[in-house]
């Protein structure tokens, strides 16, 4: 009986995500930060387009020295755009939103931010602090695509999340001191 408890209460706590079938060859990814490391898994059978983008941008080298940006609690955590000086790092061409891959934008799921074309995602991403199904597709309605997982540091997830935030350069929710992604490489 209390096998059965423990057993219920871990899949209730588990991201929708995490409960998809891992491919052997999901890419797996370490965002190395000034608050620690987070482990990702990418989902490339479910976001092709995306998942082949965003390590485009690792292979590149183009996450290091960038920021999180935009930390809202209980909402997410942004970054992979904006040096600390809030000045936005050039990209390359948008891509085309997968967000109806079917994977949820629950908690510790990873999905590409972009602007209110469906269409604009280029570098930028998200790591959900909870279940935020809001985001996701729905007929009449785009999404945000999700791409990932984190697998492992979603306690330095849950830390960057309680940064105190202020305006800056017409930024809302910047945290006052820097949290700087260091490196992202592929594991």
């Amino acid at each position: 009986m209390l096998r059965k408890l423990i057993l219920s209460l871990t899949l209730l706590l588990a991201p929708v995500a995490a409960l998809a079938q891992a491919s052997p060859g999901d890419p797996v990814v370490l965002i190395k930060t000034s608050e620690g490391d987070i482990t990702l898994r990418l989902y490339a059978d479910k976001s092709p387009v995306t998942v082949e983008n965003f390590l485009r941008y690792v292979d590149e080298g183009f996450y290091k020295g960038t920021i999180f940006h935009r930390v809202i609690p209980d909402f997410m955590i942004q970054g992979g755009g904006f040096l600390p000086d809030m000045s936005e790092k050039e990209t390359g061409d948008a891509i085309v939103n997968e967000s109806r891959n079917r994977l949820h934008n629950t908690r510790g799921t990873i999905a590409m931010a972009r602007t209110d074309d469906p269409d604009s995602a280029t570098a930028q991403f998200f790591i959900n602090v909870r279940n935020n199904m809001r985001l996701d597709w729905m007929p009449g309605r785009d999404g945000y695509a999700v791409f990932g997982e984190v697998i492992n540091g979603m306690s330095v997830v849950d830390y960057i999340v309680t940064a105190p935030t202020q305006a800056m350069n017409g930024q809302q929710d910047v945290p006052v001191e820097p949290i700087e992604i260091l490196d992202v490489v592929r594991q």
